[in-house]
């Protein structure tokens, strides 16, 4: 299980987004080297330190081994796919808009950046495939290429993401009782607790229907997460000496409205920038959830 995936794009996030506030929306006609040493040394060093820092975090106090395969494609009820699928699609976005940036050529843009955003998320799987905890998962490189794909085939049909991946987050009590997998603490959980994560694909309404009167920021999301899971393919009966509670690992799939904030007409550079970054996350709103085969209410699912 790889729980890294939310740290890689949030330093990747943070180092080419903030970095393009002041000209979002602006690609120049020709190659400007300047902006492409920016934004290629940017992403480097980003990928550097990330790798860096996850080794640290999760590697490197674990026995290694030689390399070898490990198939987790019935754990955490796949929501580390998903988060493959997202962290693919959203570094891909953010790439690309880089390069464009720099005025590299749309398509070479389109390829480079997917390429970039692939090979950075399926590094990790090297880091995996020596350590003997787990192992190179070919459900996750699936997961990436699913999330590469995507983007790239939007860009290709439409030059425009009509589609987008987001990820939300809510605390959850199941962490409080195996901190050692799900977090110690409320920065931990965001990776570690899948039971808090979900992922969207919001789907924007008026670039299918091509109408006037529906708002062109709107959106309608289908969501999915899991629940009750305290291990990767088995809740423990024990930890640290005492007794866990039964709790059953279920599927939730969700309804919902939501914004495109990439779509909402804003003339401020810096503002357009800021949306485009929180545009990472579904907003929160009230949902349909479906679970156990009957539809419940969530006045405000974050």
């Amino acid at each position: 299980m790889k729980r890294g995936i939310t740290l890689l794009v949030f330093f990747i996030l943070c180092s080419t987004g903030f970095s393009q506030l002041d000209v979002e929306g602006f690609y120049p006609d020709s190659l400007r080297k300047d902006r492409l040493k920016l934004s290629v040394g940017t992403m480097g060093a980003a990928y550097g330190v990330t790798m860096y820092s996850l080794y640290n975090l999760w590697y490197k106090n674990y026995d290694q081994s030689s390399f070898h395969f490990f198939n987790d494609n019935d754990q955490w009820l796949q929501m580390d796919k998903a988060g493959h699928i997202y962290s693919t699609y959203r570094l891909g976005s953010i790439a690309f808009e880089a390069l464009r940036w720099s005025g590299v050529e749309y398509k070479k843009s389109l390829w480079y950046g997917s390429a970039a955003a692939f090979v950075s998320v399926s590094s990790i799987e090297i880091f995996d495939a020596y350590s003997a905890k787990w192992g190179f998962s070919w459900g996750d490189m699936a997961a990436n290429t699913a999330g590469t794909a995507l983007f790239i085939a939007q860009e290709y049909a439409w030059q425009d993401q009509r589609v987008r991946i987001k990820i939300s987050y809510h605390p959850t009590t199941y962490a409080q009782y195996r901190p050692d997998a799900l977090g110690s603490n409320w920065r931990s959980r965001l990776t570690k607790d899948y039971n808090g994560q979900s992922y969207w694909a919001s789907f924007n309404i008026n670039s299918f229907a091509k109408t006037d009167w529906i708002p062109q920021w709107l959106n309608i999301a289908v969501g999915y997460s899991g629940a009750g899971m305290l291990g990767g393919t088995e809740n423990p009966e024990m930890y640290d000496g005492q007794q866990l509670p039964n709790f059953s690992r279920q599927r939730q799939f969700y309804l919902s409205f939501d914004v495109d904030l990439d779509r909402i007409p804003v003339q401020n550079h810096l503002l357009k920038g800021v949306l485009k970054i929180v545009n990472l996350i579904k907003i929160p709103g009230p949902a349909l959830r479906l679970q156990d085969g009957r539809f419940i209410v969530d006045g405000f699912y974050y």
